[in-house]
């Protein structure tokens, strides 16, 4: 698509030219404007057209894709519609007759409203990240829209076929919006392989000052006055996941009150995120339980949610 993007540029700017020149021409100004707007806007309907098939593709077919691959394409999808704003408010000068070229222009952005809005409500159905900002507010009809707007071309594209030079518009196709049903999506919905099984997992403690060598489950530390964590959690699941982490160690004996350190954070999919929690205070000697509690999806399978170990801190040496 983004040769198609590339010839359209070059296009839009050989119609600018040809503008240009008409104005100093007195020989069929008008058919020259006229042929110039209808290479650049067919141009703009190729790629509309071709947008609408692999979208409805995608509705279609995409039941049998992953999470990934299939936010992948909305993501692609998403970042075409930006050319056609580009090059339709390109096409509004010069004001041809029967205004047909700011009516594909107005028609254009339209479109681009309907297609960011739709690709959005499919992300959002399957849970999947948002395909990208929207530029446009959102429209409530999206598949009304895709239908009005391309019968209303259909009709306005015959606006210079008796006009100088008698350009031939092409048509705008229409097959996404019956693939954008709550049948369609549903079916999607309902597939496997897009189906968002939440998971998420502690992958990793780092502990400063080093623990001493110790037994599993255990950790001795050598006599320090506070205790640095880092936490690592990794998101399993292909969607944005909010998570806490509650850190809490309780004394065995003595006067010490339990300590606990809640944070929050939201994972990217598949991704990592590192916990570092404030300083917890320690003193020599002390014996005590230390719990990392991760809380926001379940852990899955051999996945690690909870961990507790038996904090030992070593006596001070000193008398």
């Amino acid at each position: 698509m983004l040769a198609v993007a590339i010839v359209v540029t070059l296009i839009v700017l050989l119609f600018a030219r040809d503008v240009s020149r008409a104005a100093h021409n007195a020989s069929g100004p008008r058919r020259s404007e006229n042929l110039s707007f209808a290479a650049a806007a067919n141009a703009l309907v190729t790629r509309e057209n071709l947008f609408d098939q692999r979208l409805d593709a995608l509705l279609v077919g995409g039941a049998s894709l992953s999470r990934p691959v299939f936010a992948a394409r909305l993501d692609q999808l998403n970042g075409v519609l930006q050319g056609w704003v580009t090059t339709a408010n390109q096409l509004r000068r010069p004001l041809l007759v029967h205004a047909v070229n700011d009516t594909l222009a107005e028609l254009t952005l339209r479109r681009v409203a309907a297609y960011q809005t739709l690709l959005a409500s499919v992300a959002s159905k399957l849970s999947l990240p948002n395909p990208g900002s929207t530029r446009f507010e959102r429209d409530p009809s999206p598949a009304t829209t895709l239908t009005s707007t391309s019968a209303a071309w259909n009709v306005a594209r015959f606006s210079l076929v008796r006009e100088p030079g008698r350009a031939h518009l092409d048509a705008l196709s229409n097959v996404t919006a019956s693939s954008a049903t709550a049948m369609s999506l549903s079916a999607l919905r309902g597939s496997a392989s897009l189906a968002l099984v939440r998971s998420v997992a502690i992958s990793a403690l780092r502990v400063s000052p080093s623990a001493l060598p110790s037994t599993p489950g255990s950790m001795l530390l050598p006599p320090v006055t506070s205790l640095r964590l880092g936490v690592s959690v990794t998101n399993r699941a292909y969607a944005l996941q909010a998570v806490t982490l509650i850190v809490r160690l309780v004394p065995h004996a003595g006067p010490r009150a339990a300590v606990q350190r809640v944070l929050h954070a939201t994972l990217t999919p598949l991704g990592s995120y590192a916990f570092v929690p404030a300083p917890i205070a320690t003193v020599a000697s002390e014996h005590a339980t230390l719990t990392l509690r991760l809380v926001g999806a379940p852990g899955g399978a051999a996945l690690t949610h909870t961990e507790t170990y038996q904090v030992v801190v070593s006596p001070s040496g000193n008398g």
